[in-house]
């Protein structure tokens, strides 16, 4: 679906499920994600079968595998996902990146390509990141990739930032 000079997104398939589990168990990968909890086997598997519900709606939707694309290895996920914020419709891009991985630009390289296929090939006029209030790594890819934080708001007892690529 889309590169960049470093990172290939692909599909995930059912093989994918170890590596998907190596993120959603861990605590520190899972920290701002949701409620912040790390997912079961049985989540984990629940939750690809919501991104292949995804991938048959639309090739484009759904987190996607991130691999390196000197190597093939798998080192995260990231991709569009719709969301409903205050029964306001938008389109999110998210992103995880696998802990061993952290620090090395990933997560903003990937979310900068989502931002540019999303306005360029799919015609998209707002994009928004939910970032954690306290997750300062997802905060300075959202505000690298060019968004502000248009308002915050609570989401599963969490409060969020909703990032957008729109100027207030």
């Amino acid at each position: 679906m889309l590169e960049t000079k470093r990172l290939r997104l692909r599909d995930y398939t059912e093989e994918d499920f170890e590596f998907l589990y190596t993120l959603t168990s861990n605590p520190n990968v899972v920290r701002y994600i949701g409620i912040g909890e790390v997912y079961t086997k049985e989540q984990t598997k629940a939750a690809l079968g919501r991104m292949f519900k995804l991938y048959e709606g639309n090739t484009y939707m759904g987190l996607k595998v991130i691999e390196l694309k000197d190597s093939g290895t798998p080192i995260g996920h990231a991709g569009f996902l719709p969301q409903t914020i205050e029964g306001i419709e938008y389109m999110e891009i998210g992103y995880w990146i696998a802990e061993e991985h952290w620090r090395n630009g990933y997560a903003t390289e990937i979310a900068t390509a989502l931002r540019a296929f999303g306005e360029q090939q799919l015609h998209l006029d707002e994009i928004i990141s939910l970032v954690h209030v306290g997750n300062k790594g997802s905060r300075k890819v959202a505000e690298a990739n060019g968004m502000q934080i248009k308002k915050t708001v609570n989401l599963k007892g969490k409060e969020v930032y909703v990032f957008s690529t729109m100027e207030e």
